[in-house]
């Protein structure tokens, strides 16, 4: 897993969802669309608590849509502020 591991997917992921906000998609539900609410991930954690490494593969993907989420949000953020300037 850590060898298929792409260190610019976040980012690459981040600028998709913020092509379709510049397309006049809502922020709020392309979030929605990016966050993998914690009480889901829980509640997935619970049910596979004596799976390891399904546990693992929960936290990776649950920090790694988190990590996607802040950087569509600082380019969000970005965006709104260039708006105020012009």
């Amino acid at each position: 897993m850590i060898e298929d591991f792409d260190p610019l997917a976040p980012q690459r992921e981040a600028a998709l969802f913020y092509g379709l906000f510049l397309r006049g998609h809502s922020a709020e539900t392309l979030r929605r669309d990016i966050e993998l609410p914690r009480k889901l991930v829980d509640k997935l954690l619970k049910r596979h608590r004596n799976e390891l490494s399904v546990q693992e593969k929960l936290k990776t993907v649950y920090q790694y849509r988190q990590q996607v989420l802040a950087i569509f949000d600082e380019l969000v953020t970005r965006e709104k502020v260039k708006e105020r300037v012009h």
